[in-house]
């Protein structure tokens, strides 16, 4: 793969390396907040993963065709019992949301290579019961990628990596992508959207492949220190943009062998489904009650404003009857929250709510 992605990026116009780079700054930002701040508590934060392994495993099924409804996966998932799944749909969304909690809760142990991602097709398909014999192996024929029209004709919208090309690819992007993430010569986010449209070019596997294309999104993310991926789904924002999805993709596997194949728009779908991801926590922080965020100790502090415009440290320290030195730690945590701002420094030095926008 030697070069390719730098070749890529330097065939991009200014405006479109520049729209990327503001996006992927803007994602980056949040980032960064979500590692200094998060602001909800290990409880809060389990009862939202499990809600969205439900939300992402019936919207990464739904895109491949499944007609379950968000209800009927939450029902299907908390009474799971596997002499049931007799439908295909139960099936699939039975694995994608094992796999998917795998990722969610293990991602900082999983070391990403080739087996595991031999291991996670084995797990995402093993309910599935036409793919018994499928499960974890590379495809053994072809397997063009086709759209049916109104009349029920095959139209074929490309031919993937041939069948014994396939292992040799699936380890030279493997090997390159693990490489590209350690040696940080490119942004983690453009690394991460090549392997994913060269993954889906390949498609090394007969079934599974796009759902397996987003647990590795997920995964290739957590590991890249978006820590927040498994509180917003990803997959559920894919699917509300499926029609831009697959535009993008198909553009970028027009000529994917090549090294000015055009990549923009599939990368700006890529980055752009990341904001939207931040949008949607920010906007779930924004409805979550200070109870639910603010200890005990924080919602007192916080409450001092009701009575005055600015606080102080030892105004703070007297109401809680707490040390100086537990107050400050209290409202350097709400400024980390955004919630309050300093004003001025060393014994001047008081605390303001901050104002919205």
């Amino acid at each position: 793969m030697g070069n390719r992605l730098s070749k890529r990026l330097h065939s991009l116009s200014n405006r479109e390396l520049s729209l990327i780079l503001t996006k992927i700054a803007k994602v980056d930002e949040f980032k960064g907040w979500w590692k200094g701040a998060s602001r909800l508590s290990p409880q809060i934060l389990g009862r939202l993963k499990r809600s969205i392994v439900v939300t992402s495993a019936g919207a990464s099924t739904r895109i491949e065709g499944s007609q379950l409804s968000d209800k009927e996966v939450e029902k299907l998932l908390s009474g799971l019992r596997v002499n049931k799944l007799k439908d295909r749909d139960s099936q699939e969304v039975a694995g994608y949301a094992e796999v998917l909690r795998v990722v969610f809760d293990s991602y900082r142990d999983i070391a990403f290579s080739e087996g595991v991602i031999l291991q996670f097709h084995r797990e995402l398909l093993k309910y599935s019961t036409k793919d018994e014999n499928l499960r974890g192996q590379y495809k053994r024929s072809p397997n063009k990628v086709v759209a049916f029209d109104e009349a029920g004709g095959e139209n074929v919208l490309f031919n993937p990596t041939e069948p014994h090309l396939t292992p040799s690819k699936m380890r030279e992007l493997v090997e390159w992508t693990k490489e590209q993430l350690a040696a940080e010569e490119f942004h983690p986010l453009l690394v991460i959207a090549n392997f994913i449209l060269e993954f889906l070019a390949i498609h090394p596997f007969h079934d599974g492949n796009g759902r397996l294309s987003r647990i590795l999104t997920n995964l290739l993310l957590a590991q890249a220190g978006y820590a927040y991926v498994p509180y917003a789904s990803l997959e559920k924002i894919i699917e509300d943009h499926k029609v831009e999805y697959y535009l993008a993709l198909r553009e970028g596997q027009k000529d994917i062998k090549s090294e000015t194949a055009k990549v923009a728009k599939w990368i700006l779908f890529f980055v752009e489904t990341m904001i939207r991801q931040t949008e949607v926590l920010s906007d779930f922080l924004k409805g979550t009650p200070d109870s639910k965020i603010l200890s005990p100790n924080q919602q007192r502090t916080m409450k001092l404003f009701d009575q005055h415009e600015e606080i102080t440290n030892k105004m703070v320290a007297e109401e809680l009857k707490i040390p100086a030195v537990s107050a400050k730690q209290i409202l350097n945590r709400l400024i980390e929250l955004t919630l309050i701002e300093r004003l001025g420094a060393g014994r001047a030095t008081r605390y303001a709510k901050r104002k919205e926008g």
